[in-house]
């Protein structure tokens, strides 16, 4: 046990926090967090699906037929603030002075190569010319300055708190492309998107989770755009928000593993990363769930291409769902014969990834039928992967948990024993990573909303070390959404083409042929 104060406990009362929580999670940091056991990296014909020409087809025309009898979501994480987005522009504030030498000069000192990227660039960028607009309004002689002097006001207007102050804006609300009459916004393209594959009866619901600081810029935003987004697509929207929870906060702890305390006496509690979010998608209420991150979009042109692998991993779901379904209810209503167990098993094994033990063909014919019901009645998702090109990221790989259970998971790299020669060399020779491309099914065949809570796996935490005024700490996050925390959901992997990812982690990803409107 730890000692908690009153204001401790009326502190973690205020956030939903419990004593046995917090316990928890102290024990989980004094206990470590065991790695992922790989078994293998999941490749094509072996964990991830490739399909034929007719076989998108077939399934795009399935998801077509059925979408307006559907009740279709888009889910986007959009709480994260653009920090590491401008990190190279906020470390070129802090280490450069245009008094004493030129770009070039500090670009190859520093080898700041995002920053020579970006002044080539510099014109290409959605907001350039607002940029230049507020430098020459304040200071008329801004453009006969010495070039390195513009170039660093620009970087400062950019980023300074009195001014644009793009480093603490939501991804989602800063301009990522510029057409002719506008620069669009991350939110905004993900609407246009949403109409060509979350549309069902002529409307799209969207729901995004953003930080409660930034409600009021979103809804801002919503009012400017919805009208122009409604009238270009034919489609009515219903967008929803929420917050991540304060109730999904984690302790922080010293490197003693006792409660980290602020100057004010306060115990520290840190959002607990994307995980966090798991509870966010559990409060939805729809039969097919789009997931995807706030900074994978593109210009409107590569849009249909994007939304034809949607449909296309949608489909396949539906496909796979009805299966599921029918066999579930079948299950419940009826004795089965050992032919009907014996197709299902193959099912599980050949549709659902679902390692079936062998000691299951062992157990007693009822207790066979469990084990097939418990294994059908889980949230189902297919995931599209892209092929590995060096992007950052977690990965689709076979792994064995302490149990002895083998599934198909996304594991991201702090998961994995990198001492460990045998697993270093399944991570090397991964081919395919997580592009975060989610279709998902979270309720049973009577329509029941399953408790997403109960399909996470809590042995995938993170822990990783942070600072605080100055002292080193421990902070724990939750398993990420993608990766714990749908560890017992039934999945299946699907290639999906490197074109349908187009994230911005730096801002000169702005610069990609998929950030850019160009005149015909």
């Amino acid at each position: 046990m730890i000692d908690l104060t009153e204001a401790d406990k009326k502190q973690m009362q205020k956030k939903g926090i419990s004593e046995s929580q917090v316990t928890e999670q102290i024990e989980t940091f004094k206990r470590g967090i065991p790695y992922v056991n790989l078994l293998a990296a999941a490749t094509i014909d072996h964990g991830i699906h490739q399909f034929s020409d007719a076989e998108k087809e077939k399934y795009i025309s399935l998801f077509e037929k059925q979408k307006d009898t559907l009740n279709l979501l888009k889910f986007v994480p959009a709480s994260g603030a653009a920090t590491r987005m401008f990190k190279a522009l906020f470390q070129f504030l802090n280490n450069y002075n245009p008094a004493n030498e030129t770009i070039n000069a500090y670009v190859n000192r520093e080898k700041a190569d995002i920053i020579r990227t970006f002044f080539i660039g510099v014109e290409k960028f959605p907001f350039y010319e607002a940029v230049i607009k507020r430098f020459v309004e304040k200071h008329p002689d801004f453009l006969n300055l010495p070039d390195h002097f513009q170039k660093y006001y620009f970087i400062k207007i950019l980023l300074d708190k009195d001014e644009f102050d793009y480093g603490s804006s939501p991804k989602g609300l800063l301009p990522f492309h510029k057409y002719k009459t506008h620069p669009a916004t991350a939110f905004e393209e993900h609407m246009y998107e949403a109409a060509l594959y979350d549309e069902s009866k002529g409307t799209a619901n969207l729901h995004f989770t953003i930080s409660k600081e930034h409600n009021n810029d979103f809804d801002d935003e919503m009012e400017k755009i919805k009208k122009r987004v409604e009238e270009k697509t034919g489609v009515s929207f219903k967008t929803s928000f929420s917050f991540q929870k304060e109730s999904t906060d984690t302790i922080a702890v010293d490197m003693e593993n006792e409660p980290f305390r602020l100057e004010s006496g306060e115990i520290l509690f840190r959002p607990g990363g994307h995980g966090a979010l798991i509870e966010n998608l559990n409060e939805q209420d729809a039969d097919i769930i789009f997931v995807k991150n706030i900074d994978n979009v593109v210009v409107y042109k590569y849009k249909h291409e994007v939304a034809e692998y949607k449909k296309i991993l949608a489909g396949k779901l539906l496909e796979i769902q009805s299966k599921v379904f029918e066999y579930a209810k079948l299950l419940d209503n009826e004795e089965p014969s050992e032919a009907k167990i014996e197709e299902i098993k193959d099912f599980l094994k050949n549709n659902l990834n679902v390692h079936v033990k062998p000691d299951v063909d062992k157990y007693k014919e009822i207790y066979q039928i469990e084990f097939l019901k418990e294994k059908l009645n889980a949230p189902i998702r297919i995931c599209g992967m892209v092929k590995n090109e060096g992007e950052p990221g977690g990965g689709p790989f076979w792994i064995k948990d302490e149990d002895g259970n083998i599934s198909l998971q996304i594991v991201e790299s702090p998961q994995i024993d990198g001492n460990n020669k045998f697993q270093k060399d399944i991570l090397n020779n991964a081919t395919h990573f997580n592009p975060v491309d989610i279709v998902c099914s979270t309720k049973n065949y009577k329509g029941e909303k399953y408790n997403l809570l109960d399909y996470i796996n809590k042995q995938q935490a993170f822990i990783t070390t942070k600072t605080k005024d100055g002292k080193e700490l421990k902070a724990l996050e939750l398993p990420g959404l993608w990766n714990g925390g749908m560890a017992f959901w039934n999945t299946i992997f699907v290639e999906v083409p490197l074109t349908t990812f187009n994230p911005v982690k730096t801002v000169v990803d702005l610069l990609k042929p998929a950030h850019q409107v160009k005149d015909k």
